[in-house]
């Protein structure tokens, strides 16, 4: 059996993968400027490879010693998996004529009227990715993952490791049924076989599978059928099984026996049941991957714990298998603090982002080989940095945690819905099937240069985004909408605009992580006591109600949303935090109700993703976030009209929770989803009313009348006529207005032909 005695000098480091966006998104504009025509093929592919190249340097400039290779993705590394075995959808044959590159891009945002893969959320993280759908027969489509290694070792050399999503859980993504999950894994396998003999020829010694599906639940048939994949796999070669987002040690038992050459494992979400499995024995020819720093938030690690927690595996594990990485993929951290020259100093001082936290490997492996009378400056820095963090009280704000010790049940809770729903009706005079959009319209060039001008030109901004808004809400009348939004022209981000005018938050200026495709978001950093210091939304949203007699929506985000899309304390409880942010958003609330609006959304497009991995955990967490956004919401008038939207996620498990939450209406994720929440939702007899979203906004397809129409027709069979808003699925802020203008034409269309029909 190849490299069945795995080894490597002590304490090695690697990471399970990379940011790809790099300073200054650069893999965002060349995607961009492809999809737009402004470079073409060769230029863009030539683009690509010196971007990737760059990511690859940085990691070996970073003296890493096994660097990711195959972790790179133009859109998705879940969609390069399902191109690769071949899970190619009848529906885009046609695009197979074509190059690689439209097949791809097809799959992955649609084109001419063929709709795109589903997209949802990875694990509880805020990426994501296309979910497969999965053919009658898989084949190797093409031979990606040895192209990319190829490429990377002639770069990097020996240094290159090969990395694929692993079979289990590519299928799990896949949201096969158990049954069909044991079938189809049986004839995936040995396509991997092929790919990682392909691999292991090409001169690779360590490939590494993901299989982060370990840390959620998985039934008995699932663990035997994980079991015979890998025993077939481990003829070709010992992988190593990479798994993040939390501990294994239900199943470490059996997966410490299988023929691999390691394990990767958490030890920050999972460090306490990973490291008692661990101390139960590990076997003598595997590696261990300890993931020891964090790999999805952006503190200082206190090296000291670090140190001791790696010296306690050591007792358990031969230096020269252990192998120190980070928690999971650097992925979902922005590239470097050293690009930031406007934090808050000792802010500043307590981050460590992608590359630093390659430098944290670095000084551990080094103080773990030559022992702590080698210890460098630079851990003596780290030490100290991290220690000011932890005595700095300047961030505490002692009125905030004393409202929120003395929150109530008075605090959460509204006059019932069937009691308020007559008031708000008086006061709306709504038609049936009410037309409306989510929030955000698009960000013009123009648009964002305005914003630019804020500070310095602070006249000329106010005009300009005035000037927006009179268009939007003259558009939305035209067009003939029910209810209209003022577009958010003045917002860069839902949740970074939010943060940037609340104490304890602070932004970056390049602190950019990667969402889907060329989607990129900064999301803020909450250092301390959150706390509102002033109105955050009435001028703008006062305004626009001015201009129109149709109810015009307040848009907020909630506090669940805020907490998910930022990067946290870890001093506090999360729970904690989401209480702070609730009463700042509460008073917004107030303020636009005195301001005279009558609709007040508040986003909770995040809430999804918060839940456990693992539903035994999943109650404790609705609990603490239902209350969060109730909180927010119970200060309401009764007249006053609560919604919230979610976003790209699977709903149907948590229908109860949603319910819980009491507002009013609700718009959610629907378009790519074929109808599985519509008969979730007529299952359960949900009370409220609910808009779910009738096109795709992420695609660049224009949905016809037809469409729309039947997607909403569909709706009424499972849910009754004095329920149902029409909506897009999302924001429209990515879109072009050449797309949106005739595609919210046709839903208001659709939406009148409907109403026809029902008083026929």
């Amino acid at each position: 059996m190849p490299n069945a005695n795995l080894t490597f000098s002590p304490f090695t480091t690697t990471v399970p993968g990379y940011p790809r966006v790099a300073t200054g998104r650069v893999y965002k504009t060349l995607l961009e400027h492809f999809w737009n025509h402004r470079i073409s093929v060769d230029d863009f592919q030539t683009g690509i490879n010196d971007l990737v190249q760059e990511r690859l340097q940085v990691q070996l400039s970073n003296q890493l010693d096994h660097i990711p290779v195959g972790d790179f993705s133009l859109y998705d590394h879940v969609l390069d998996t399902a191109i690769q075995f071949g899970c190619i959808p009848e529906r885009f044959d046609h695009f197979k004529r074509g190059t690689a590159l439209e097949l791809y891009f097809a799959m992955a945002r649609g084109k001419d009227g063929v709709p795109p893969l589903e997209m949802t959320k990875w694990f509880d993280t805020n990426y994501h990715y296309l979910v497969p759908e999965i053919p009658s027969a898989f084949y190797l489509h093409e031979a990606k993952a040895l192209d990319q290694y190829q490429f990377a070792k002639e770069i990097i050399g020996e240094r290159a490791k090969p990395v694929l999503l692993g079979p289990f859980s590519f299928l799990k993504l896949a949201r096969l049924s158990d049954q069909d999950l044991v079938d189809r894994l049986q004839e995936l396998v040995p396509l991997y076989c092929q790919v990682i003999q392909s691999l292991v020829e090409a001169g690779a010694s360590y490939i590494q599978l993901d299989e982060p599906s370990l840390v959620t639940d998985i039934s008995e048939t699932e663990s035997v059928a994980f079991q015979t994949a890998y025993h077939q796999i481990g003829k070709v070669t010992p992988v190593i099984i990479q798994t993040y987002f939390g501990d294994i040690a239900r199943h470490y038992n059996w997966l410490k026996e299988l023929p691999i050459g390691g394990l990767g494992v958490d030890f920050v979400r999972g460090k306490a049941a990973n490291l008692t499995a661990i101390q139960s024995g590990f076997p003598s020819d595997k590696i261990l991957v300890a993931g020891v720093v964090d790999g999805r938030n952006i503190w200082r690690s206190d090296l000291n714990e670090t140190q001791a927690l790696v010296k306690e595996l050591a007792q358990y594990v031969s230096l020269e298998r252990i192998v120190l990485s980070s928690s999971c993929s650097l992925l979902h951290l922005p590239e470097t603090v050293s690009s930031e020259d406007k934090l808050p100093a000792d802010v500043k001082s307590a981050l460590c982002f992608a590359q630093e936290r390659l430098g944290e490997l670095r000084l551990l492996s080094n103080a773990l080989q030559k022992g702590n009378d080698s210890v460098s400056e630079d851990w003596n820095l780290a030490t100290k940095a991290f220690q000011a963090w932890q005595e700095n009280q300047s961030r505490f704000i002692p009125d905030v945690q004393q409202r929120v010790e003395s929150i109530t049940d008075k605090d959460t809770s509204r006059l019932a819905y069937a009691q308020r729903r007559p008031f708000q009706d008086q006061a709306l005079n709504l038609p049936p099937l009410p037309t409306t959009t989510i929030g955000s319209f698009p960000q013009t060039p123009e648009l964002r240069k305005a914003r630019t001008q804020r500070e310095s030109s602070p006249e000329f901004y106010e005009q300009a985004i005035k000037n927006e808004i009179q268009k939007v809400v003259a558009l939305q009348e035209d067009i003939g909408l029910d209810v209209l939004v003022h577009g958010e022209p003045e917002r860069n981000d839902m949740v970074q605009f939010f943060g940037d005018q609340m104490q304890g938050f602070t932004t970056t200026e390049e602190g950019w992580v990667q969402s889907y495709g060329s989607r990129c978001v900064r999301p803020p950093i909450i250092y301390g006591d959150v706390a509102r210091l002033q109105p955050m939304t009435v001028k703008e949203l006062a305004y626009a109600q001015s201009l129109t007699q149709k109810p015009m929506k307040g848009m907020l985000t909630g506090p669940i949303t805020i907490l998910q899309w930022s990067f946290v304390r870890e001093d506090i409880a999360r729970s904690q935090v989401a209480y702070q942010i609730a009463i700042a958003i509460r008073g917004e609330v107030h303020d636009l109700e005195e301001a005279g609006l009558k609709i007040i959304q508040i986003d909770e497009a995040a809430f999804r993703e918060g839940l456990p991995l693992r539903k035994g955990d999943w109650q404790a967490y609705s609990d603490w976030a239902i209350k969060a956004f109730r909180l927010a919401t119970s200060g309401a008038k009764p007249t006053t009209q609560i919604h919230t939207h979610m976003c790209y996620s699977e709903f149907e498990d948590m229908i109860e929770a949603i319910a819980a939450m009491d507002a009013d209406v609700i718009s959610i994720e629907d378009a790519r989803s074929d109808g599985a929440l519509l008969e979730t939702l007529k299952e359960f007899q949900y009370p409220l009313q609910i808009g779910p979203g009738v096109y795709d906004i992420h695609s660049p397809n224009v949905p016809t009348v037809e469409f729309i129409e039947n997607k909403l027709q569909a709706t009424l069979k499972r849910l009754s006529l004095n329920q149902v808003w029409v909506n897009p699925d999302c924001g429209l802020k990515t879109r072009k207005y050449e797309e949106m203008i005739p595609s919210l034409k046709n839903l208001v269309e659709a939406a009148k032909r409907v109403r026809a029909c029902q008083k026929a």
